[in-house]
């Protein structure tokens, strides 16, 4: 079996309204759509080329009463999910739901980082697909976290997932933004969030053809642009986005 410990397996809406979200995602990214088969559970499974790449489903009752907005939630690969979320509150971080089996696919805990970032831990009971070619349409290309204090969040994720800083790249006013990655291959980037943003948080980038008309199709679909299209390191092109229930996401594309 592939060795995924560290990596992203899964990428999971919490929404408020499931049928607009489906519309909206699928409008925008190209994905289809199919119910996930669980009896009792509303959940739908958003697929490139039949192959299950993200799910949504509605936002647990108890999120809403404190007040959590709709977020998109990464997934990341462990060797044992138990040991390491006791691991991470030992590390200054939380439990939000503690772990639990999803019969026949996998066990799972949700938690959050010391700063307040959510992500879930999983390990599956089948053999993980081998990641699609970078900057397949459909799937998803990189992984951001704007974090409180970039430094120390680098630190937590090291220890938990053995996340390796690639290089530090210099964004200005920005600040320093940090490649990390996993086995020689670069997974995303930390930043210290902008004053305008509430909390700590996680951000996705779904692979799109072109960055113009993804764009022009999340605000014609009523999502809203908050950053972009502008260009990043490499060549790529890249927008950030809410969508229309307020749930931030973000596209990329090798062309304008």
């Amino acid at each position: 079996m592939a060795h995924t410990h560290g990596r992203f397996v899964w990428y999971e809406l919490m929404t408020s309204d499931m049928a607009a979200a489906e519309t909206f995602y699928t409008e925008v990214v190209g994905w289809k759509t199919q119910a996930a088969g669980v009896e009792g559970v509303a959940y739908t499974m958003f697929t490139v080329d039949g192959r299950p790449v993200s799910g949504a489903m509605s936002l647990p009752d108890s999120a809403r009463s404190m007040g959590i907005p709709p977020l998109w939630l990464g997934y990341i690969a462990v060797d044992d999910v138990d040991t390491l979320a006791a691991d991470i509150v030992i590390d200054g971080g939380v439990v939000h739901r503690a772990a639990a089996d999803i019969p026949g696919i996998g066990r799972f805990a949700i938690v959050g980082d010391p700063q307040g970032a959510a992500f879930a831990l999983f390990k599956g009971t089948s053999r993980p697909e081998p990641p699609a070619p970078q900057g397949t349409p459909g799937h998803i290309g990189w992984h951001e976290l704007y974090a409180a204090d970039s430094e120390g969040a680098f630190t937590f994720y090291s220890n938990a997932f053995g996340w390796q800083l690639s290089r530090d790249f210099d964004m200005g006013p920005m600040g320093v933004y940090k490649i990390f990655g996993l086995d020689g291959r670069d997974m995303g980037g930390m930043i210290v969030k902008p004053p305008s943003m509430q909390a700590p948080s996680w951000t996705f980038y779904f692979n799109v053809p072109a960055i113009d008309a993804a764009a022009e199709r999340v605000t014609s679909s009523g999502g809203t642009i908050i950053n972009g299209p502008m260009e990043v390191p490499g060549g790529t092109w890249i927008v950030q986005c809410l969508d229309p229930q307020g749930a931030m996401f973000a596209l990329s594309a090798a062309t304008r």
